[in-house]
């Protein structure tokens, strides 16, 4: 909902133009008034100890006056409160992350480390979408959902935020990780249906073969979108030694781009490499700009008129400034 006030005619503004010329009415009425009492003076006059009441408030009635051509004014302008309704209209995309979190995801060439980097990246995706339903799905050796499709954006983030590396058998399931992610969007009825699959490896595990739980993602009409995390050449991972304590060792990046590009292709989605945390914000970005709910606005506006408010107020002013002058100042303004 949305309250703006609007003016239905505002040329009458035109007319404070006019005040002004009031106050300088008031001011010849004033000098007009005090050559009369001099007119009239007497000793006794002199010897009053100050100015009365009366004489003290006399400006009141002027300026009450006054504000009541003002607000006449303000009233004959015509206020209107706009409310404004928008109703939004989305038919949202559902998507399912499918995060690879083997230990081969705890390599620090993507800080802290890969896995953090993904999760970092993947709440700042989930928490810029508006109306779509997002799910999540974890993958080593095996895979599992680990979250549904779901418009409850913080139960997922809280998910995503939660997910180790060593809770499942250790392993690269790539297959699996889009099988579980199909298997989650197959009966969807939304306009869109996209996987975003993570990895750092190689399929090495798994029943079912990545091309082949693509092909199966084809025919439900879904979109993959694959990204393949890590530095080229190699990258320093972390060994805790019983004796020295936590040291690196450099280990070999073995990303199979190839594969990953064909299941991108054949499904209409697009393959991207994140050598570093940057790169990676850049590609879900990316595919948020890619994938983006098309939302239908309708706006419904009422007025309602305001200016009898203003033109009441204005009366009760005029009304009060008139009575003071005429029956307890005893010194008709108008008077000439």
């Amino acid at each position: 909902m949305i309250n703006e006030i609007e003016w239905h005619s505002p040329e009458a503004f035109w007319l404070l133009l006019l005040l002004p010329c009031w106050g300088l009415f008031v001011m010849w009425q004033s000098r007009n008034h005090r050559r009369q009492r001099f007119l009239f003076s007497s000793t006794k006059l002199l010897q009053l100890p100050g100015k009365g009441l009366r004489e003290t408030l006399r400006f009141i009635p002027s300026v009450m006056i006054g504000a009541s051509l003002l607000l006449a004014v303000v009233a004959l302008a015509r206020p209107q409160l706009e409310n404004v309704t928008v109703e939004r209209n989305a038919e949202g995309i559902d998507i399912v992350l499918s995060l690879d979190i083997s230990t081969s995801m705890r390599a620090e060439d993507l800080k802290p480390n890969r896995l953090e980097a993904a999760r970092t990246v993947a709440t700042d995706f989930i928490n810029r979408r508006i109306s779509d339903r997002i799910g999540l799905v974890a993958f080593a050796r095996q895979s599992y959902t680990a979250c549904p499709p779901t418009l409850d954006y913080n139960l997922l983030t809280n998910v995503v935020n939660e997910l180790q590396m060593g809770q499942i058998q250790d392993g690269t399931a790539i297959g699996m990780g889009i099988a579980t992610a199909v298997n989650r969007l197959k009966d969807s009825n939304a306009s869109s249906k996209v996987i975003i699959l993570l990895t750092d490896g190689m399929n090495n595990s798994g029943e079912i073969d990545p091309v082949t739980a693509a092909e199966l993602a084809q025919n439900y009409q879904i979109r993959i979108y694959t990204i393949g995390v890590g530095s080229r050449g190699t990258a320093p991972y972390p060994v805790v030694d019983p004796i020295f304590g936590k040291r690196y060792q450099s280990v070999s990046v073995d990303i199979d781009e190839e594969m990953l590009t064909q299941i991108a292709v054949m499904t209409g989605g697009a393959y991207f490499r994140a050598t570093d945390t940057e790169s990676l914000q850049q590609i879900y970005d990316q595919i948020d700009r890619l994938e983006r709910t098309e939302i239908e606005e309708i706006y419904y506006t009422d007025y309602e008129d305001l200016y009898e408010r203003f033109l009441l107020i204005s009366l009760i002013f005029l009304f009060s400034g008139v009575v003071l002058e005429f029956f307890w100042l005893r010194s008709p303004l108008l008077s000439v």
